[in-house]
């Protein structure tokens, strides 16, 4: 689910940065495209790094007699 939200950010903060063209006053845009799109990015890695670790966490069997 966190990798599904990262991208996502990642794809919202990007058609905020290069696809829309409007201009508010009260808010950028296109920073809000950025900042969106780097939390995107932070997101999916750390659920990535945090996946990986758990998967290296089940790695074999503890002892001679779940091989069998």
């Amino acid at each position: 689910m966190g990798m599904g939200v990262g991208i996502v950010l990642f794809v919202i903060g990007a058609i905020l940065e290069f696809a829309l063209r409007i201009d508010v006053t009260w808010i950028d845009v296109h920073l809000v495209g950025y900042i969106l799109m780097i939390a995107g990015a932070v997101v999916f890695l750390l659920s990535l790094i945090l996946l990986l670790v758990r998967r290296s966490r089940r790695t074999g069997p503890v002892n001679d007699e779940e091989l069998l």
